[in-house]
């Protein structure tokens, strides 16, 4: 059951540019709440939310908090500085000292906290970073101010770190030498049900006390269960070779080096995993009408999220802003590798996309259509779907219709087409197609995904990147000597 809609109030939300501070945003908003955002750059988020109020803070410049705080009713605590490269608990200490005084003084009535789960009377020492989570609540409660901690136990979620620390060791390595961390419990809760927690405790009974909610979801698992589970889920086949000597201090140097992108904040992550993060006290269950949902559901619903987020992510921009971008094999973003170009063509956009709606079937590929049929052939070998199918129209395309071993996942003309395959591959691969207007007329970008299972799809994908760089490259040549020789389409 859904918790009632609480009251609108004006609220500040810091961390707004965070994982879970962004998803809030948009929770709040949709509430009607009247919404607050503090970021030390905070023209990231003002383009993306209409209604949204956006100042640009620091917590530990205290000078800067106050026209943020101005009418706020109830201010969201989520921000941690462990991706600070120098003392991160210092700063966590300072950040939250001035928030609390700087809240004391606009009359701020309601502390909102998300902390971490860590049982303080564990005989095995806290780490740093448990350490300063909870000191924080405790210098937001010295504020004077009612505050309410939650208490989180690991958060699943897609684009959460702890779910892409998990996808990036299950996805790269098909074994695995596990620590003995990897046994230690934890009641894993997904970024869903945390958000739920959040919202609901603004329509909380007025506090006068400091209260601490312990949250997590409905089952206790290990680490290796959740890796496990995830592997089940992808269909990829993991094998775990437990090693007690390797404690979590030499396993998070070594995840720096399998997974480098996340390699200062994923050392200090794992190097925290000592004590089980388990829900002891049931408070939260017996305040709060929200259920959190087991491991199964987590996940698939993380899976299920990371490709909703995919399709409304326009990889191009992300491309775009640096420039084109000079690498060899694509971009990688999470596990997803992108291969992108683009060319500008003298022309309308509607008739630069002419030639992308007609794509495929009969009008071929524009480029190497004997290799485009020669791979065909080889799906069929292996039971796939091949070129045979063709299309349904040579000129009309709906979402859902077939384009040889294609499918038509999204299409908005005449500006986007995007293609999902169904042919036999080591994992999931897109193209996508964007005509945007240029000064010179429009601008055609290609794009192509691939979403690799395990080492063989990464070994798939090096392998034919020369090639499929041959032929993506003739492509988009394609498309714009077409668009440029073809008239005008009628509206």
């Amino acid at each position: 059951m859904r918790p009632p809609a609480p009251a609108p109030q004006r609220v500040l939300v810091t961390g707004a540019t965070g994982y879970i501070g962004g998803r809030l945003l948009h929770r709040l908003l949709a509430e009607g709440h009247i919404v607050h955002a503090l970021a030390r750059h905070p023209q990231h988020i003002r383009a993306r939310h209409e209604r949204l109020n956006t100042f640009e803070g620091d917590v530990l410049e205290p000078d800067s908090l106050s026209a943020a705080l101005n009418g706020v009713d109830t201010l969201y605590y989520l921000i941690h500085a462990m991706g600070s490269e120098e003392d991160y608990q210092e700063k966590d200490r300072q950040g939250a000292r001035h928030m609390a005084a700087a809240a004391k003084a606009a009359g701020v009535r309601h502390i909102i906290y998300l902390g971490g789960l860590v049982n303080e009377q564990d005989t095995t020492p806290i780490s740093a970073h448990m350490a300063s989570r909870i000191e924080v609540g405790r210098l937001l409660q010295a504020s004077g101010i009612p505050t309410t901690e939650f208490r989180a136990s690991i958060v699943i979620g897609s684009g959460s770190l702890s779910f892409e620390l998990i996808r990036s060791l299950v996805e790269r390595l098909p074994v695995m030498v596990t620590p003995r961390w990897v046994g230690i419990l934890a009641q894993p809760i997904g970024a869903e049900d945390l958000l739920a927690y959040l919202v609901a405790a603004l329509s909380m009974p007025p506090l006068d006390e400091h209260r601490v909610y312990e949250i997590g979801g409905a089952d206790q698992v290990s680490y290796g269960d959740l890796m496990r589970e995830y592997a089940r889920q992808r269909g990829l086949r993991r094998a775990m070779i437990p090693v007690p000597v390797l404690t979590p201090y030499l396993s998070s140097l070594w995840l720096g080096l399998v997974t480098p992108i996340y390699a200062r904040i994923g050392r200090r992550l794992i190097a925290s995993i000592r004590n089980e993060s388990i829900v002891r006290d049931k408070r939260a269950l017996e305040d709060f009408t929200i259920r959190p949902k087991g491991l199964q559901d987590i996940i698939a619903l993380a899976l299920k999220n990371e490709d909703r987020d995919f399709a409304e992510t326009r990889w191009s921009d992300a491309l775009s802003s640096g420039g084109e971008p000079k690498s060899w094999g694509g971009i990688r973003f999470g596990t997803r590798i992108i291969d992108s170009r683009s060319r500008v063509v003298p022309v309308s956009v509607e008739q630069a996309f002419a030639p992308i709606q007609r794509i495929g079937g009969g009008a071929g590929w524009y480029f190497a259509n004997l290799l485009w049929k020669i791979r065909g052939w080889m799906d069929l070998w292996v039971g796939g779907v091949g070129l045979r199918r063709g299309r349904r129209h040579p000129v009309e395309l709906c979402v859902g219709d077939t384009l040889d071993w294609w499918r038509v996942e999204e299409i908005d003309p005449p500006h986007s087409l995007r293609l999902f395959a169904e042919m036999r591959l080591p994992g999931r691969a897109w193209l996508e197609f964007e005509v945007t207007p240029h000064v010179n007329g429009a601008e055609i970008r290609h794009t192509a995904i691939f979403d690799p299972a395990g080492v063989w799809g990464r070994l798939y994908w090096y392998s034919l990147y020369p090639l499929h760089h041959f032929i993506f490259l003739g492509m988009l040549r394609g498309i714009a000597k077409r668009a440029v020789k073809e008239p005008e389409p009628n509206p």
